[in-house]
């Protein structure tokens, strides 16, 4: 893709009213492009960007979950700006608890916003960028989309799979222009980890003590993230622009350690089992 300079550039940018999501519409309004956002609210979304210019912004009230409704979305914001450069899944919250511990309702809520809600948006805007021949899309995982720790399955096996669709997806829009870039950040001093953001199981059992500290000493590290939310979101702006850089771009130096560290566990692994899968090919 080669970046708009003579017009603004048009982002579709989901999950925008709070965290990396809302610091990049901010930025991306300072710069003077045009950002259709959707969240929950559009007034909370609009509340949260007071002071900024907003003559450029579309927000959007849209359930992810609902495939009409986010079709109806880009249309709209292709209809506003007349084109679509950028599209940002960026929609998503935490979770942290046992695999035993999840519900049912826990895990479709989960997968319905992390998998659904992205895969629909996907489908809603790869045709205007496969006909433009151009675009980007940045899918915004985690590096728990890379590797994960106890406590964080269900988070995690949605972040897996957005990783899958991602590689996916890149594969199938190399012939078309259209670039894919996962997003992997580490912890950031967003709301992330607030009481009011990160879901909890409704009944847990003493069977896990070291997940009920995990979850105290993450609420407790509230405003002590490593990661900073201004440079991240400018980070994402760069990899659009550029419209270079890795398929799977880590986000923060507690993300490329644990990043490293799965690498080099996995190879182990590979080795490890070398010899026995060798040994079940046909004779």
């Amino acid at each position: 893709m080669a970046y708009p300079t003579s017009t603004p550039a048009t982002w579709f940018v989901t999950g925008a009213s709070r965290g990396l999501g809302q610091e990049l519409v901010r930025q991306l309004l300072e710069r003077g492009d045009n950002v259709a956002a959707t969240s929950r609210s559009a007034e909370r979304l609009r509340k949260n960007l007071d002071g900024v210019r907003a003559d450029q912004l579309l927000p959007l009230t849209v359930d992810l979950v609902d495939g009409s409704a986010v079709e109806a979305a880009v249309a709209q914001a292709v209809q506003r700006f007349g084109r679509l450069d950028v599209v940002v899944n960026n929609a998503g919250y935490g979770y942290l608890g046992s695999i035993e511990e999840t519900s049912d309702a826990d895990i479709r809520q989960m997968l319905d916003v992390q998998v659904v809600g992205a895969w629909n948006v996907l489908r809603a805007a790869i045709p205007h960028l496969r006909s433009a021949r151009s675009g980007h899309v940045v899918n915004v995982s985690s590096v728990l989309g890379l590797t994960t720790v106890p406590g964080w399955g269900l988070y995690s096996a949605g972040k897996f799979a957005l990783n899958g669709i991602s590689e996916a997806l890149a594969g199938e829009m190399a012939e078309f222009g259209v670039k894919v870039t996962i997003v992997e950040p580490g912890y950031f001093r967003t709301s992330f980890l607030t009481p009011d953001a990160l879901a909890l199981p409704a009944d847990t059992t003493d069977a896990y003590p070291a997940i009920r500290a995990m979850t105290q000493s993450h609420l407790e590290l509230q405003g002590q993230q490593l990661g900073d939310p201004v440079k991240g979101a400018a980070a994402m702006i760069r990899i659009a622009v550029s419209g270079n850089g890795p398929r799977n771009q880590l986000l923060g130096s507690d993300s490329y350690d644990y990043a490293t560290a799965r690498i080099a566990a996995l190879t182990a692994d590979v080795e490890a089992g070398r010899e026995l899968a060798l040994t079940t090919d046909h004779d």
